[in-house]
């Protein structure tokens, strides 16, 4: 019987003090748990103290952790990974936004990591297709190392709720109407393009439908106001509700009792919404060609988000097919199940440290 490999996990994103994005915590999350649960690997959960500065924790501590605790190597879930010191070191892309012309996570710190992994790295990890193709083009020389590995889906999102659960008591936590909802998640940022989604609602209104209620989740920002701003301007201003924050155990319920979920990004490296609707039955609108199409891999609605009359389509056909789609599109989140992508990690550092 051979001995699990022992790695270091980066598990600082679970520490709410810094803020990663929830997909992110949901990824680290996830992967470390079913990889526990799997037991193929031995895997030590390192994580900074509290106030601790990531860089130079980073920097600094991990290295140090390679021999305290007799590890093969470490595991980063983020661009960001000690590139010095003993060990495989393995980390992870999510996306190259300014390949597509978003200005978010631009910056030169993401873009040097984006460049230092392909050469120093043992593997970098990706997501999608989508993001391993950007990277191939821009560092061709290290394309061997690259690596794609879908991130996965599971409980609670699914179908149906657990037993003894409503879902409809959630429209009255959040005060949310019955007419048909179009879920716009986290599209407080410019990259999440919720005007795409308020052109392509104006059209479909123009067009005699059904009056929709398009739901916008995250804190208020400069790019909210401006976007209610358009949505005013279109007559929409009665249609679009927000929610400052949504309970985590609520989200699969918004999910199952949506019509619709906009995942309309210019730039996105997996979109975890997209795997979570699906999961849930709900028809989800992506942009053709996009890490979001390759994720829904046929099961999602495509549109040219560039274009509102391809939108108002989407949102039309996703009104009529929701019910037809209900038990067709969880069959795509079935395909990637945390234990498929735990199964790729642990075969990823058997091939490093045999």
């Amino acid at each position: 019987m051979r001995s699990p490999v022992r790695v270091g996990f980066d598990v600082s994103p679970l520490l709410t003090e810094h803020a990663f994005p929830p997909g992110m915590v949901r990824l680290v999350g996830e992967l470390t748990d079913a990889l526990e649960r799997r037991g193929e690997l031995e895997v030590v959960r390192l994580s900074p103290p509290r106030g601790a500065k990531l860089r130079s924790w980073r920097a600094r501590e991990l290295p140090r952790a390679v021999a305290e605790h007799d590890l093969v190597g470490l595991h980063s879930f983020t661009s960001a990974f000690p590139w010095r010191g003993p060990g495989f070191r393995v980390q992870t892309v999510h996306e190259l936004p300014w390949l597509h012309d978003v200005a978010e996570n631009a910056d030169l710190a993401h873009r040097a990591w984006a460049a230092l992994g392909p050469i120093v790295a043992d593997r970098v990890l990706c997501g999608t297709e989508h993001t391993a193709r950007d990277l191939r083009r821009r560092w061709l020389p290290g394309a061997n190392r690259i690596v794609v590995c879908p991130w996965g889906v599971g409980a609670p999102f699914a179908v149906e709720p657990p037993p003894g659960e409503v879902d409809e008591i959630v429209l009255g936590e959040y005060r949310l109407l019955e007419d048909p909802i179009v879920l716009a998640l986290g599209a407080v940022r410019p990259k999440k393009n919720l005007d795409a989604l308020l052109a392509g609602a104006s059209v479909l209104a123009r067009r005699g439908s059904a009056r929709l209620q398009i739901v916008v989740t995250g804190r208020e920002t400069p790019d909210l106001r401006r976007s209610l701003g358009l949505a005013s301007k279109l007559g929409l201003s009665s249609a679009v509700s927000t929610l400052e924050t949504v309970e985590e155990q609520h989200l699969p319920a918004l999910l199952r009792l949506a019509t619709a979920v906009s995942v309309l990004s210019k730039s996105e490296g997996f979109g975890f919404p997209v795997l979570e609707a699906l999961g849930c039955g709900t028809p989800v609108l992506v942009p053709r060609a996009s890490a979001q199409s390759e994720v829904a891999d046929g099961h999602g609605i495509e549109v040219d988000a560039t274009d509102p009359e391809s939108v108002a389509d989407g949102l039309a056909r996703a009104l009529a097919e929701r019910e037809e789609l209900r038990y067709v599109l969880p069959e795509r989140a079935r395909e990637l199940s945390w234990d498929r992508c735990a199964e790729q990690v642990e075969g990823l550092w058997r091939e490093l440290a045999p």
